[in-house]
């Protein structure tokens, strides 16, 4: 792991960072490098996101947790593409606030969620910034040859279905600024979805096998649907009236005014790191079957259409909607 002449630094990756690194491929962080071997009849597969203190998280969130998310978007990709996690690359931007507590707290919060999702540090950086805290990280998977999951096969006549719940990323955000009424046992399971999103790695070889095309849903799911129908020369209909939402999410809903509007915020917000994908109609009574096995919730939410984009409906009728999702400068 390079670093920089400043001695919290050594202390860090010693104390902190060393006792994460996988006991072989990452050479116990004392090399500038990390060395896997091949693995026959596997691709590798390889994700990577950043999260910048006040864009991605709120300057109040805990460390432990900021780290265990920026874990967990990246399984998140990897889920969706089929693909099994062992290990991952880490940069660190200290910022002024992250003093030696905060440091622990992050190196704790990641040692959590490598015991629960079985990888390991592999090696990176670490620096102090000027700046706002920021994290950026690698995650490294295994996918059998030639089955990683992409965007771009969906097919016409294909259904669209998502897993577990929709909105929960947005609404989340709010109850954590403290902008929700809602009693405290819901802005609790927001606001934890919000900071620890659950990737689902239990369904990513379901995925591999039967879906056509796949894509976490970070950016929103409109705009990650308008992804798929994209890439693969096809049109997508989403039916907001099927939203699949969570107990939290529908008390929220029940007091709006105008439901078409909330549906469509909900389906625009982002941060849910749920799966949507397609499949051929043969495959929904297995995919069903598999996801019921898992105590997964899984829902039809559209259709693969001739043609181009994402049309929305809500109760029967298209509808246009003021924008999709989250975009990134």
């Amino acid at each position: 792991m390079p670093a920089l002449d400043v001695a919290g630094e050594f202390e860090t990756i010693e104390r902190l960072l060393r006792p994460l690194a996988h006991p072989e491929w990452g050479r116990g962080l004392a090399d500038d490098v990390a060395v896997l071997p091949s693995r026959p009849g596997y691709d590798l597969v390889l994700t990577k996101d950043a999260m910048v203190e006040g864009v991605h998280f709120l300057p109040e969130d805990p460390l432990d947790t900021v780290a265990r998310k920026l874990l967990r978007v990246n399984l998140s990709d990897l889920a969706a593409k089929g693909a099994e996690p062992f290990g991952y690359l880490l940069a660190c931007f200290w910022s002024e606030r992250c003093g030696w507590p905060e440091r622990e707290a992050f190196a704790t919060g990641l040692a959590e969620d490598q015991a629960k999702f079985g990888v390991h540090l592999l090696g990176g950086d670490t620096v102090r910034t000027s700046g706002p805290a920021s994290f950026s990280l690698t995650a490294m998977g295994w996918a059998t040859t030639g089955k990683t999951v992409s965007r771009s096969g969906a097919q016409v006549g294909d259904l669209v279905f998502v897993t577990g719940v929709i909105g929960d990323g947005l609404l989340g955000l709010r109850a954590a600024r403290d902008e929700l009424s809602l009693d405290a046992e819901r802005i609790e399971a927001l606001t934890t979805h919000y900071r620890t999103p659950t990737p689902r790695l239990d369904f990513a070889d379901v995925v591999r096998d039967l879906a056509t095309a796949s894509i976490d849903v970070s950016d929103g799911l409109a705009a990650d649907l308008a992804h798929v129908a994209k890439a693969s020369g096809i049109g997508v209909t989403l039916n907001l009236n099927v939203l699949p939402l969570s107990a939290a999410a529908q008390a929220w809903f029940d007091d709006r005014v105008d439901p078409q509007l909330s549906l469509e915020d909900l389906a625009c917000g982002g941060d849910d790191y749920e799966i949507a994908f397609t499949a051929h109609p043969r495959h929904e009574e297995a995919l069903r079957r598999e996801a019921e096995r898992r105590l997964l919730r899984l829902t039809r939410i559209g259709e693969v259409t001739a043609g181009s984009g994402l049309t929305v409906t809500y109760d029967g009728k298209p509808i246009k909607m003021a924008r999709s999702g989250w975009t990134h400068g």
